[in-house]
């Protein structure tokens, strides 16, 4: 029996339109699911049969060349499968509008669609393609009857995961009961809109419903199979202990015959009395979501002993819903080891959650030979296994996790919830970085944000970018000419006369030293500190280590140069002079972030890390394309630093305390790595800043002040100040006065548009497209830097040290850029000013501060904003 006349049958992409309506229609109303794909749209087709009647076979749709759509795939907990193309029988008496918008939607959709006008048809139709979804003409109950059809079809064991629809009039009066159309068979109704919009809407909304649940459960079809025919002993647990389902190979290993087990309560199963008490005494442990271990006895022999571990696994609302026990059986000595492990089992997000811990090793199908070795292992596993048990290891974070779990244990359902999404947050990596949400209409604060933060794993081959690590100046023992500190030249001893002052002018220095401003500044600086003192260092070391240092600086940098090195290197001094500073850091730590300051761009290329990696420079592939430039930094100033001995300021330290020195040094040089801006700043304050606050809230007695200071000097909280410490200084360009902020913010703009010509030279992925010298506007550069990362980071910074100058420059240079911008200025100064340039290309000598009091401002991050912990690319500072 063939299919009646006019069938048809499509299964393009295509927008199959006709008519005044078709035209009008709109978009697609009823948005994707999370995960969802929309599928693209290809050309109209629509392939139908003649009057005389087509078979099934002569009606397939040869849409898109006779190619097969490409659907989306479906996961079904960890597994995952390619569905086949939809396909849909459409059964109505006569071909209205209401059975053409169903046919206009389902090309719409690219489902393949099957029309038949004949209920005797309807059966053969199914049996031959299986359709996915059959919608059923509920109307006219004299025409066709729809109920008794969808009975029929049901009746069929292919029906079973089947999505049927019955199409129904709209009520004139009082709304029917679905309940005569449910026990027909239906899976829901549709009430008639002949709207091809409308009919397309309900398509999607089976496909990603009812037919996509269809889909999951015809899955379980094959892993019921893989249960049936596993070797392995696998019982599955309800949260209540009844026994829903046992594998042959689970009652044979058992001892129980087939049927025996199910529906049955764990408790009830027939044991001995041994083993009642046994299971009361696991029941007793489990329910209260400890784990068990143990010996347990097979029903048929005592005599056979197995290894037994219970873990239960909490699911949706903090309860353990299944249990799914497996036992492993070793032959040739009839013992079996059972391993328990409890998966939840009725959501998505359990299944992906608990797989199996244990690597079967062997199973009964295992030949002779290998059965010896294979017990040999067990045992040795259970060995080192019960050692591992034994060792306090244990990360706090697994801590808090578990005190969680257990405090959900008799807490009421709305506290569970909440302390398992607090759980979910707890198990992601990056815990402190904030996600970006910028204004799309910003593209300077996009273009800033996703060029510092990102990880620069963009990857173009072909093109190199080779720094002149290969060339690292040489500084041999003729070149060095140590200078006393007492025998400095007037013009740079009188630069140097305020350099424990904030408004210090490095400027000046870098004039009066030829660019070599860090040997000088260096000298003084550490002399202040006492560091060859700490380091039992002569001073014609120091001078030796500053001279190779600076000399392995590139001068040629705009930007990154040894001036820049002085700059962090004299901020960091004044910061350690804080009296809060002073009071936690120990003389360690003060030598470590001199030393940091000093080298922690040494060797920089004036290039980020993006560029670096997009290039595929050596350095990159060093690294690995993570940290790229600080690394890079870190271990060639240690490099230069060992390699002579005229130049080794550590050669005379302990080694225990150089190991120290050592690793607090290549801390905070990573620390200025812009990826990880967020999370420092993030610890810090939630770490230090407001426990800090809270116990001086509370201070009344001496006993508040020990509190406090035992609480700053822990080693946690000292690694996370001088984080705080150096990436203050390395980005404090803002805060400083008028006429520097001016410089450097004309310095960094030209080693950015340096970097963008070079990229567009070499066809490389432009980093920073803002930072085009034709186009750029420094203005709004400076005002999204200082919004995104040095307000948020200087009022934290601020509320521990109490730098109230700094902000009055922060938000004095805040208001000038925002000036210049309001007049749509794209310069760095007004029209009307002039000033000299320095060597610096578009750069501008700074002739005294400037500073007016302003209150201070509060980051966008701190009213709500999030930023993101990945971003599109990555370079070092600004």
């Amino acid at each position: 029996m063939g299919c009646a006349p006019s069938i048809h049958i499509s299964e393009s992409r295509a927008v199959y339109r006709g008519g005044k309506e078709a035209e009008d229609a709109p978009g697609p109303a009823a948005p994707l699911p999370p995960g969802g794909q929309r599928l693209p749209h290809g050309p109209k087709t629509s392939t139908s049969s003649g009057a005389g009647g087509a078979s099934l076979a002569e009606s397939e749709a040869r849409g898109n060349g006779g190619k097969t759509v490409a659907v989306a795939d479906v996961q079904f907990g960890p597994m995952k499968f390619q569905r086949d193309q939809l396909q849909v029988l459409l059964v109505f008496t006569k071909e209205d509008n209401q059975c053409n918008g169903f046919c206009r939607a389902c090309e719409k959709a690219g489902f393949k669609c099957t029309v038949t006008k004949e209920a005797q048809a309807v059966l053969a139709c199914f049996l031959a393609k299986h359709h996915d979804i059959i919608i059923i003409d509920h109307r006219n109950p004299r025409q066709l009857d729809a109920e008794a059809l969808c009975r029929s079809i049901r009746s069929s064991k292919f029906s079973e995961n089947t999505v049927i629809i019955g199409v129904v009039r709209r009520a004139d009066r009082e709304e029917p009961s679905v309940m005569p159309l449910i026990a027909a068979g239906f899976t829901r109704r549709y009430v008639e809109n002949p709207s091809p919009m409308a009919c397309y809407n309900e398509l999607l909304q089976l496909e990603w419903g009812e037919v996509r649940s269809q889909l999951k459960l015809r899955a379980c079809n094959s892993i019921f199979t893989a249960l049936e025919k596993s070797q392995e002993a696998i019982e599955i647990i309800s949260e209540n202990h009844i026994i829903q389902y046992a594998n042959p190979a689970f009652e044979t290993t058992m001892g129980y015959e087939s049927g025996e087990l199910i529906g049955k309560e764990l408790a009830e199963v027939p044991i001995n009395e041994k083993k009642a008490d046994l299971l009361d005494t696991i029941n007793s442990c489990i329910r209260m979501g400890k784990e068990w271990q143990g010996i347990y006895y097979a029903q048929n022999g005592d005599n056979v002993q197995q290894n037994v571990k219970i873990i239960p696994v909490t699911g949706q609302g903090g309860k353990i819903r299944h249990y799914v026990s497996i036992i492993r059986v070793c032959s040739g000595n009839n013992k079996a080891e059972k391993i328990t492990e409890c998966v939840q089992s009725d959501t998505h997000t359990d299944n992906q959650s608990a797989k199996h811990k244990d690597k079967r090793k062997n199973s009964l199908d295992i030949r002779a030979g290998g059965a010896r070795v294979s017990e040999v292992t067990s045992q040795r596993r259970h060995s080192s296994m019960a050692r591992i048990h034994s060792m306090t290891i244990e990360a706090p974070i697994t801590k808090v996790i578990n005190i969680i779990n257990a405090a959900q244990e008799s807490s009421p359902l709305p506290v569970t919830e909440a302390l398992e999404r607090v759980l979910e947050i707890l198990r992601t990596t990056e815990l402190y970085s904030p996600q970006f949400g910028a204004k799309d209409d910003d593209p300077h604060a996009n273009d800033l944000v996703g060029g510092l933060m990102s990880d620069g794993l963009r990857r173009v081959s072909g093109n190199e970018y080779v720094l002149s690590t290969k060339n690292l100046q040489q500084v041999s023992s003729s070149l060095i000419t140590p200078i006393s500190l007492h025998d400095i030249p007037p013009r740079i001893a009188r630069a140097m006369e305020n350099e424990d002052y904030w408004d210090f002018n490095i400027f000046e220095l870098e004039a009066a030293t030829q660019k070599r401003p860090l040997i000088y500044l260096g000298l003084k600086i550490f002399a202040r500190f006492g560091i060859c003192e700490f380091l039992n260092c002569s001073e014609t070391t120091l001078r030796s280590w500053l001279q190779i240092i600076e000399a392995n600086y590139h001068s040629s940098n705009p930007y990154h140069n040894s001036t820049h090195s002085a700059d962090v290197l004299h901020a960091t001094a004044y910061f350690l002079c804080r009296e809060r500073i002073k009071q936690t850091l120990d003389p360690v730590d003060e030598a470590a972030a001199l030393i940091a300051a000093t080298i922690h761009d040494v060797d920089h290329p004036g290039r980020t890390n993006s560029f670096l990696c997009n290039a595929g420079s050596e350095l990159a592939i060093l690294y690995n394309d993570i940290a790229v430039l600080e690394s890079h930094h870190a271990a060639l100033a240690f490099q230069l630093t060992t390699r002579e001995d005229q130049c080794n300021i550590f050669k005379n330290m302990e080694r225990n305390d150089y190991r120290t020195l050592r690793q607090a040094v290549i801390d905070m040089v990573l620390a200025t790595e812009m990826t990880k801006h967020f999370e420092h700043v993030n610890k810090f304050v939630n770490s230090v800043t407001k426990p800090l606050t809270a116990l001086e809230e509370n201070k009344e007695t001496d006993k508040e002040q020990e509190a406090i200071n035992t609480m700053l000097r822990t080693p946690e909280n000292r690694t996370l100040i001088k984080r705080m410490l150096i990436k203050c200084a390395d980005v404090s360009n803002p805060c400083r006065p008028r006429e520097q902020c001016i410089e450097w913010a004309a310095r960094i703009s030209e080693e950015y548009f340096s970097q963008t010509d070079e990229e567009k030279r070499q066809h490389l992925p432009v980093v920073m497209p803002v930072f085009d010298r034709n186009t750029c506007s420094i203005p709004k550069s400076q005002i999204s830097f200082i919004d995104y990362f040095i307000t948020g980071m200087f009022d934290a910074w601020d509320g521990f040290v109490d730098l109230p100058e700094l902000l009055q420059h922060l938000d004095s240079n805040f208001k000038y850029w925002k000036d210049l911008d309001e007049r749509k200025l794209r310069s760095l100064r007004p029209p009307t000013e002039t000033r000299w340039q320095l060597s610096v290309p578009r750069s501008f000598v700074a002739p005294g501060p400037q500073r007016r009091a302003r209150g201070r401002r509060r980051s966008p991050q701190f009213r709500g904003w999030s930023l993101p912990p990945v971003f599109k690319e990555l370079h070092r500072k600004f």
